[in-house]
């Protein structure tokens, strides 16, 4: 597929966003293809076997509803950026270099923990299932990752995310039953019945809820708005596509994950132990008890089809900031950018990515913490990113201050630097009670606008007080998330309120755009499709 579409002159835009006019089938695909990467499916299994039953719905419906929100801020964003190819190159255009560089840096550290916990997963399946080693498995699926991506870039991982993900839910569908009835079908549930405890068996277990799911809402909206792989996705679609293409996403990866998730609620029943205490284990060792085979070569399909996925659309975010932040704004400038010149420094950037993920690679992180970090760091971006695109009084000293200030509180939060026993206990409640207010407040104004917006945050607020206040400190890592999306707003609005400038967003359309103006004007069509007229479903690849 790489071969077939790459050209001798690579397009610069095309590399990043695949000129921004991407049609549904190829969209949706790619985006269901990029969010079920093997460690979403890794930690979901994690969470079934951690949490029980309900551990895997958490962690599937949540991130579901990530894919959900993003358009309803998509559309928006798009409005004002059409032609953008990066959330940190508008912010550019927006405040200036400093908010940009705290998104692109946030980006750079997600795609490389990405990247990273991709080859570990994929590592461990090769450790498990052939005679290589670990370090073999995570050097010959980097290579191969970037040997199709590296010519044409985001045009070819798109492609490529097609027949991944094809392959992936065919697989899915025959493997999950497969394993089921070869553990035991459904007397499983009362043969394995003693091997959990009250909390995992109970479907609606408060452990499962706030170690679990409570903090991946929390994160939804941070890695909706946040996450690049995703930002670049919104950018590649043609714009009267963007609804569509996000909800046929939700529903493929929420019945999916949720699917995959449920192999760690088996192996909790089965009484299985993952393979040297390494939960990253549990997944290729269900698949290498209970398949013959034939279908453990089916399974080995799904796990490279949905790692390469994920770690080709790191790539592309990777090489996309360094092209269009690094070199495109900050280095050459917008007008002096060559694009040959970028299209040869996104290629560089992808060799030393995957170098960067094999050296991390080796340490063998948890993925779920991984994940729930980078999601909690996304959260001090939330509220400054959003209301940049909706409040014209937000400046970059709101902005950058109020990311450092929410990042500052989220730390020793999360991490439990400080004592919350006494009076800094009671402060994070308050702040965390605020949180909730704001992350259900800022999905409903996705939705339904400010009032409702508004109505929400306050009720929200107010019910959670007397049962959040003196308890949630008790929960780091759901406290440290509400802190900084509490922080950062309080921040945010504060140092807002005392400006009275007012930006004009007509200027980020005119301020972001095509680096490859000439061959855009060339191959542009001479009239765009009317809504509501039958589109390819490659349109524009």
């Amino acid at each position: 597929m790489s071969v077939r579409i790459s050209r001798k002159k690579e397009n610069a835009d095309g590399y990043m966003t695949g000129g921004g006019k991407i049609g549904f089938g190829i969209s949706a695909a790619s985006m269901t293809a990029t969010w079920i990467w093997a460690s979403s499916m890794y930690a979901s299994a994690t969470s079934g076997y951690t949490y029980g039953v309900s551990g895997p719905i958490h962690y599937g419906l949540w991130g579901a509803l990530m894919i959900l929100l993003i358009y309803p801020f998509g559309r928006r964003i798009r409005a004002v950026a059409p032609r953008a190819h990066t959330i940190a190159e508008v912010m550019f255009a927006r405040h200036g270099r400093s908010s940009q560089l705290m998104l692109a840096g946030s980006n750079v550290l997600g795609s490389v923990i990405s990247l990273t916990s991709n080859l570990i997963a994929g590592g461990a399946l090769v450790a498990m299932l052939t005679p290589y080693t670990f370090t073999q498995g995570i050097v010959a699926i980097a290579a191969g990752v970037l040997l199709y991506t590296l010519w044409s870039g985001f045009r070819a991982s798109v492609l490529t995310d097609f027949a991944q993900v094809v392959a992936l839910l065919g697989a899915v569908v025959v493997i999950i039953p497969v394993v089921f009835f070869a553990a035991g079908g459904p007397s499983l549930f009362e043969t394995g019945a003693a091997n959990l405890t009250a909390q995992q068996k109970d479907f609606f277990s408060s452990d499962a809820f706030f170690n679990q799911g409570a903090p991946y809402i929390a994160a939804v909206l941070a890695y909706a708005i946040g996450n690049q792989t995703i930002a670049q996705r919104l950018f590649a679609v043609r714009e009267d596509l963007i609804k569509k293409t996000f909800v046929t996403a939700t529903f493929g990866y929420g019945a999916t994950i949720i699917g995959i998730g449920m192999l760690g609620v088996i192996a909790l029943y089965a009484g299985i132990e993952p393979l040297g205490g390494d939960m990253n284990n549990l997944v290729p060792q269900m698949a290498a008890n209970y398949l013959n085979p034939a279908l453990l070569c089916l399974f080995f399909v799904m796990i490279i089809g949905s790692l390469s996925s994920t770690a080709d659309s790191d790539l592309t975010a990777l090489s996309s900031i360094v092209m269009a932040d690094i070199y495109g704004q900050n280095v050459a400038g917008k007008k002096r950018a060559n694009p040959r010149t970028m299209v040869l420094i996104g290629r560089i950037t992808m060799v030393v990515s995957i170098a960067a993920g094999l050296v991390f690679a080796g340490s063998k992180f948890n993925i779920l913490d991984l994940l729930v970090f980078v999601g909690a760091l996304w959260g001090a971006l939330v509220f400054p990113v959003i209301a940049s695109f909706y409040w014209d009084r937000v400046t970059n000293v709101a902005f950058s201050a109020a990311v450092v200030a929410g990042l500052a509180c989220f730390l020793p939060v999360r991490f439990s630097w400080v004592d919350l026993s006494g009076g800094l206990g009671l402060a994070s409640d308050v702040l965390s009670t605020l949180g909730i207010g704001i992350v259900l407040g800022l999905m409903a104004f996705g939705f339904f606008g400010k009032r409702v917006a508004l109505v929400v945050g306050t009720v929200a607020t107010v019910a959670a007080a007397p049962f959040a206040i003196g308890f949630l400190h008790t929960y780091p890592v759901l406290s440290g998330s509400l802190v900084a999306y509490a922080v950062s707003t309080i921040v945010c609005v504060a140092l807002t309120l005392l400006s009275k400038d007012r930006f004009d967003f007509v200027l980020i359309k005119e301020r972001t755009g095509n680096f490859d103006e000439e061959e855009t004007a060339a191959s542009r069509p001479a009239e765009e499709p009317r809504r509501g007229e039958p589109v390819a479903a490659g349109e524009g690849i």
